[in-house]
């Protein structure tokens, strides 16, 4: 595979524009398909490292179309719906640490509802590829407080970040984009359309997260794979569009 500074990919509205971000891909990378549910939802239990399964799954390789990589974050609360983004848009099989909500984590943690008894402990992984050429690497952050020194670690090399709120409780999301804002890391925000959300306009939405008028805001369906993959594409157009503008 060759290296390259600058490839190019196709836009939300269908136009060409060049990516000067992106890095040489890993060819010699070895991943296994995806398999999740109709509505992209990851197992409640948490349980994805059925080793029988994984043997069966056929190897996926990145495509050799590919000429480049980036690594991009996908934050937010507990229960914002990060595990379920990445399950819906990986093309291989996601890396998930789901883990059940014990009685010790209840004193540290809000429990978000009642049917959510599982919480990701360590991080969430997938992959997507856009445009046959850039490949996104994923990486989901443990949406607690307490997990901030390993979310901190993840922040490492990102290029980006996807940052996920929910309309239902939005003072929850600002740790999430305050955290994005000390690291200087460049992001996008994607509001999850929640079944009982209520809709807000996004003058509303900007104020209350007191966002700046050049970070992109998107409404998307986490369990929807073209509205999750449409999230992830402002977030890169934006990147490109902020290098460029520095170069």
């Amino acid at each position: 595979m060759r290296a390259s500074s600058e490839i190019s990919m196709a836009g939300t509205d269908g136009t060409t524009q060049t990516n000067p971000i992106a890095r040489q891909g890993d060819a010699d990378r070895t991943t296994r398909t995806d398999h999740t549910n109709e509505t992209g939802e990851t197992d409640e239990t948490g349980d994805t490292d059925d080793m029988d399964d994984m043997d069966d799954t056929p190897v996926m390789y990145v495509q050799s179309s590919v000429a480049g990589a980036a690594k991009i974050l996908v934050v937010g609360p507990m229960g914002v719906g990060k595990t379920t983004l990445i399950g819906t848009v990986s093309e291989i099989k996601p890396l998930s640490t789901e883990a059940t909500m014990s009685q010790a984590g209840a004193r540290l943690d809000t429990k978000v509802r009642p049917s959510k008894t599982t919480t990701t402990v360590a991080l969430d992984f997938g992959r997507i590829t856009l445009g046959g050429e850039l490949v996104l690497y994923l990486f989901g952050t443990p949406g607690q407080q307490r997990f901030l020194p390993a979310w901190k670690d993840l922040a490492r090399g990102a290029l980006g970040a996807l940052a996920l709120v929910d309309t239902r409780d939005l003072e929850a999301s600002f740790d999430a984009i305050g955290h994005l804002e000390d690291l200087d890391v460049p992001f996008s925000v994607a509001v999850n359309a929640f079944p009982d959300s209520k809709p807000h306009s996004e003058d509303d939405l900007r104020s209350a997260l007191d966002l700046l008028p050049h970070t992109p805001l998107v409404i998307c369906d986490a369990r929807e794979h073209q509205s999750s993959v449409k999230a992830l594409i402002s977030l890169v157009s934006h990147l490109i569009e902020t290098l460029t503008e520095a170069s």
